[in-house]
């Protein structure tokens, strides 16, 4: 699972807002799907220059980002560190660009449901449960003070 933080959650949630205003859509576009969405955010690429920048790799972003290597300095392996440095393993990336990760089907409104990867609305539902999903991940790794020491220390600084 990816690594529980503010900006790939944040970046989860602009994509799929952006998709939601009409943003273009079409998973057999580099630039304009699933992955190409989220990357348009990481990135501000538009999805013409995505597509050109994936087309010096090989294959679908899955196929590009399994085959990523640090050594070689070529564009679309860069994309896919983009994303690696956000938080996003490559299972994540084959798993957002095909809808499939079983923890965010499980958690989606509703329940358990298969979604179709080249479907708009499904893509913004996976996004969006996917971003709830780390946050509520990433809560766990914060230590918030009770609210009763909160306010015994307000009232204790008042008094004083």
């Amino acid at each position: 699972m990816a690594y529980p933080n503010l900006t790939l959650i944040g970046a989860l949630r602009q994509a799929a807002k952006q998709l939601r205003e009409g943003a273009h859509y079409a998973w057999g576009h580099h630039g304009a799907c699933n992955c190409g969405h989220l990357l348009q955010v990481v990135t501000h690429l538009s999805k013409e220059e995505i597509l050109k920048h994936a087309h010096t790799g090989i294959g679908e972003w899955t196929e590009i980002a399994e085959d990523y290597c640090e050594v070689t300095s070529a564009p679309a392996y860069l994309l896919i560190g983009k994303l690696e440095a956000i938080g996003l393993t490559p299972t994540d990336i084959h798993c957002l660009e095909y809808l499939k990760d079983r923890a965010v089907l499980e958690r989606l409104p509703g329940g358990f449901q298969w979604l179709q990867k080249n479907k708009g609305e499904d893509v913004i539902l996976y996004f969006e449960t996917f971003a709830n999903l780390l946050e509520e991940q990433l809560l766990k790794y914060i230590d918030l003070p009770e609210v009763n020491t909160l306010q015994h220390s307000a009232l204790r600084q008042s008094v004083s």
